[in-house]
């Protein structure tokens, strides 16, 4: 049988399997008070590669680790981007 967790968890039942996963009790009372129907529709747009400047294209390149990114335009930083890792 669930336990009722009170008025802030709205569902019990979800909110005791992700404790029973390990997660924190702010963690699954986040997940578990989230509408199934909106869990997967939320965050945000990041704008197209193309709207970026190439500092930024650049930046980002070098966090994932594109190698040959300094003698890059901003075309072949863009196409490094979409396709690094596939």
């Amino acid at each position: 049988m669930v336990k009722d967790h009170g008025p802030q968890i709205k569902d019990d039942a979800r909110y005791e399997k992700l404790r029973e996963q390990g997660m924190s009790k702010e963690k699954a009372a986040r997940i578990a008070n989230t509408p199934r129907s909106e869990a997967g529709r939320r965050g945000g747009k990041a704008p197209r590669y193309e709207e970026w400047s190439r500092q930024d294209l650049y930046d980002k390149a070098r966090q994932v680790g594109i190698p040959g990114r300094s003698k890059m335009q901003k075309g072949e930083l863009i196409d490094a981007l979409r396709h690094h890792g596939k």
